[in-house]
């Protein structure tokens, strides 16, 4: 598997864990735990954001990774 392909398994992997932490904040009756799945999911929506900024790097800097 090439350093691109992981970046993006691990991308699509975080998407998955922010839907989920979505769906843990809204279905969870105690606020506490809303508000620390709330801002997990913040967390997780930073890391979302730095790795697709990586991914369109290696994209424009990596000529094999070029579609």
């Amino acid at each position: 598997m090439t350093v691109i392909s992981n970046v993006k398994q691990s991308l699509s992997t975080i998407r998955g864990i922010e839907a989920q932490l979505s769906i843990l904040a809204i279905n969870s009756l105690d606020p506490e735990a809303q508000r620390t799945f709330h801002e997990t999911m913040n967390i997780m929506n930073e890391i979302k954001k730095d790795l697709q900024i990586r991914v369109n790097e290696m994209m424009v800097e990596e000529p094999q990774y070029k579609q």
